[in-house]
């Protein structure tokens, strides 16, 4: 029920009561002393083992190998080796150890414990005294219920703030070990607590908080498309990041140096999410948002609504192909040219025929032209061979060389095979598209003179985030632009191949299988080079493939979008993240059926992707649920049902000025986050007001969610959480855009605890 706010109730604060057990005559107080006690070894084990490593990377550095280059490529991969583990060990500042179970047993003192945590540690006997959340043995911390406790009796929860263990909170899975003082067991409490939480800004790692469905989703088989579907607040972000770093721990040999890819929506929400994975131990993910698929380009303007559909609808893939096509051509008539004081006519079929050589290499645009270049030197060198004989001059075969080099530097013999096939960049033919109309014409015969306009730009305007994908076609089809370049990397390419057959022996003859591999060994074989990581080397590569793909809100990607995904993946090992009910964007699919055509082709198998839904929902109040899915549903959007596991004290309200919703929700809590989200057209004029009543608490745009109160459009919020969020004249969202019921959705459950809006929501008829 929405009712407009007259006052904020008197916030409460809620403490979430600690489970207790009794074992013996051992209470939960003395239960805190040894859990304190064993996480202090651990983190005293942890110091240890840096040190160790710390010590190690000191001698391998103060090793004299003399001039051997094998030996000091060997020396410096060990050091690599012990870098990386010095780093991973730093990484971990708190929480190492968030979770204990206790194994069932044949008595109560036999029974093992088994800790979870971020890493896993062994002890100087090399007895395992820490798990890894991601190893199977550890997988019962997430899925055991008192219905299945799957071999467990218990499991607990450790708060910690640092490196102390505050609180412990207990779940019984064995009627044994229950007393008469444990009446007020309460389960899912660590949950809950992450939950409540206020937003900082950064997302935080919940790896502790994981439930039996998400775990799950996560630990699924690496093969193949895997779609992940939930409402808001069902915790799709948290299952994609962690299961990256599942993936990258339990199929590394795969992994490692092909790397995994995590695109989402924009550079915020990158960085919204960037802590989590280095927290989680993982290191070797590329986080990218979909205007950064394309290297030297970081795109971040947004077209208009029916630019970007035309943009992003799969012809564009069509027109692009055609472009390039078109830039081969035939003349229609002779031209002569003049070479050394003769003139030597060009005749169309000698243009044509090494056109046609040209294409049945199949390689790309300026690759290929490496063949039609030499095809048509060829024919004229032996046109202009028979000319000169013609006028009394002997040549003979050895003379056709030097004719042959008179007529590649000769201007006019230049510009016409230039003019016949000339090298492009990708930039170069995106902004021709554009900025020609009369080739745009030609090339679109079918398109009506409105739909041209909407592409019709001047060559300097910037690159927008629906561009990136027509410069990565451009860029398939057009190839390298520098073929000097192009043969280099082929050369560089072979000898990596070369230099991971040395690394191979070389570990053979040290004897050091399963502490270093072979490619990372054969990484620092170069004389010179500098060290790039997975990410860096990536960057640099448009050809890059991926040993797997992370998608978050992918239910807004166009099919433009979809097809750089799969350029960058051709094994088709996705994680597809998203909630079709969300789908804001102008070219977004209305399912993913249709959705992933661009993956699967036309007439998919039945068994070429999968569906996974969460349906719990975590993060939203029930209040505010319950309100926006019901706006949703009235609006035909295809909700998930899901169920809300917390109410929120504070009911959905509406209120009648902006500046005052705000001053009432900083009353309540001065520390928490507050998003204003707002019509796009209105973002200017709302930021404006606030930045009087509220100075620079107050900022504009995703750039800074550090900020009290962030001004934001729809789009900008997606995938974001905020304490508080104030919509600002929810019917004009619904108007103004494209899909203005499901950015309202968007906006909508972005609150972890309270919901204003400012005006009513629409109704149907509006």
């Amino acid at each position: 029920m929405i009712t407009r706010r007259e006052a904020y109730p008197q916030r409460r604060t809620d403490k979430l009561v600690c489970c207790k057990f009794l074992r013996g005559r051992h209470v939960i107080e003395n239960d805190l002393e040894h859990e304190r006690r064993y996480v202090g070894g651990l983190y005293a084990r942890l110091d240890d083992l840096q040190r160790e490593a710390e010590e190690q990377l000191a001698a391998v550095r103060r090793l004299n190998v003399g001039g051997n280059h094998q030996s000091r490529s060997e020396r410096d991969t060990f050091a690599r080796m012990y870098e990386d583990r010095i780093v991973q060990l730093r990484e971990v500042t708190e929480r190492l150890a968030f979770g204990r179970l206790e194994i069932q047993g044949d008595t109560d003192e036999e029974a093992p414990h088994r800790y979870i945590g971020r890493i896993g540690l062994r002890d100087e006997d090399l007895q395992p005294i820490l798990l890894d959340w991601r190893v199977p043995q550890a997988s019962a911390f997430y899925q055991a219920t008192a219905a299945t406790p799957l071999g467990t009796r218990a499991r607990r929860h450790l708060i910690s703030k640092g490196r102390d263990i505050v609180r412990i909170e207990d779940e019984i899975f064995d009627a044994e070990l229950l007393s008469h003082d444990s009446a007020d067991l309460q389960g899912e409490s660590a949950l809950l607590a992450a939950l409540t939480a206020q937003r900082t800004g950064r997302m935080s790692d919940i790896v502790a908080t994981i439930q039996a469905e998400q775990d799950r989703i996560i630990r699924s088989d690496l093969k193949g498309i895997l779609v992940v579907q939930g409402g808001p607040g069902t915790g799709k972000t948290a299952v994609a990041l962690h299961r990256a770093a599942y993936l990258l721990y339990s199929h590394r040999d795969r992994l490692r140096n092909s790397g995994v890819l995590i695109v989402g929506p924009s550079r915020s929400f990158l960085h919204y999410i960037e802590a989590v994975l280095p927290s989680l131990g993982e290191t070797g993910v590329v986080l990218a948002s979909v205007g950064q698929l394309f290297p030297g380009v970081d795109a971040t303007g947004q077209d208009t609504p029916a630019v970007a559909i035309v943009k992003g609808r799969s012809g564009m893939a069509d027109l692009i192909a055609r472009a390039v096509r078109s830039r081969q051509r035939i003349p229609q008539q002779p031209q002569p040219l003049m070479v050394n004081g003769d003139t030597v006519m060009l005749d169309p079929a000698t243009i044509a025929s090494a056109i046609a050589k040209a294409r049945d290499t199949r390689k790309p645009h300026n690759e290929a032209r490496v063949t039609f270049v030499k095809s048509a030197l060829n024919q004229l060198t032996r046109q202009y061979a028979e000319q000169l004989r013609a006028q009394g001059n002997s040549i003979d075969e050895s003379d056709h060389s030097m004719l042959r080099e008179d007529l590649r530097t000769s201007h006019d013999v230049r510009i016409a095979l230039n003019t016949a096939w000339l090298p492009l960049t990708p930039a170069k033919l995106v902004q021709d598209l554009y900025a020609r109309p009369q080739w745009l014409a030609e090339l679109t015969p079918t398109w009506s003179p409105e739909q041209r306009a909407l592409l019709q730009r001047d060559r300097s305007a910037p690159f927008t985030i629906d561009d990136v994908p027509l410069l990565d076609e451009a860029a398939d089809h057009l190839g390298e632009f520098d073929v000097v370049d192009a043969a280099r990397k082929r050369e560089e390419k072979q000898q990596r191949k070369r230099d991971i057959e040395n690394a191979e022996a070389a570990i053979e003859n040290m004897q050091v299988g399963g502490l270093v591999n072979a490619k990372a060994l054969a990484d620092n074989f170069a004389e010179v080079g500098v060290r790039a990581t997975t990410s860096e080397k990536a960057a640099a590569d448009r050809t890059w493939t991926y040993g797997h793909i992370v998608v978050d809100e992918a239910q807004e990607l166009s099919p433009m979008q979809w097809r750089v995904l799969l350029r960058r993946c051709p094994m088709r090992s996705f994680t597809i993240v998203g909630d079709i009910a969300q789908a804001a964007a102008a070219s977004a699919s209305p399912s993913w059926e249709r959705a992933l055509r661009p993956l699967l082709g036309r007439q998919p198998q039945a068994d070429s992707w999968r569906l996974e839904e969460l349906t719990v929902n975590y993060r939203t109040p029930s209040q505010i649920a319950a309100a926006a899915e019901q706006m949703a549903i009235e609006h035909g959007l295809p909700v998930t049902p899901s169920q809300a596991v917390r109410d929120s004290e504070w009911p959905v309200t509406v209120a009648d000025d902006v500046t005052d919703a705000v001053r009432a929700d900083r009353a309540i809590d001065s520390t928490g986050t507050l998003a204003v989200v707002v019509p796009p057209a209105d973002v200017e004029r709302v930021f404006d007001v606030l930045r009087q009543s509220f100075g620079s608490a107050v900022a504009l745009g995703s750039a800074d969610l550090m900020t009290p109160v962030t001004v934001l459009t729809p789009q900008e919020s997606k995938g974001l959480e905020f304490d508080s969020v104030v919509i600002v004249e929810p019917a004009r969202i619904v108007a103004d855009l494209p899909r203005g019921a499901a950015a309202l959705y968007v906006a909508m459950t972005r609150a972890t605890q309270r919901l204003t809006l400012v005006g009513e929501l629409p109704s149907v008829e509006s």
